[in-house]
């Protein structure tokens, strides 16, 4: 069997493999939420260090175009505050 976790010692894989395995159904969905929050707090912080002027709206705003879509997040949120002052 290859190694899904290359720096993981084979004994504990197999064990995180088993407890995953095992678990029910309703912890599985929890960690995917956790996995998911996760990711966002990530998003956030890669947005605020490439806009750090940017308002929290602004940061949502542009979140919701890299989750969206562009095309959808204008629907749903409107434009950016920046494309409102350029025009």
């Amino acid at each position: 069997m290859s190694s899904l976790f290359p720096d993981t010692h084979p004994e504990a894989e197999a064990v995180l493999i088993h407890l995953l395995r095992n678990a029910p159904p309703w912890r599985k969905l929890e960690m995917v939420g956790q996995m998911n929050e996760a990711i966002k707090t990530m998003m956030r912080c890669g947005l605020r260090e490439h806009y750090p002027d940017d308002s929290p709206d602004s940061i949502q705003r542009r979140m919701a175009s890299l989750l969206l879509g562009e095309e959808l997040a204008l629907k749903v949120y409107g434009p950016l505050l920046e494309d409102l002052d350029a025009s």
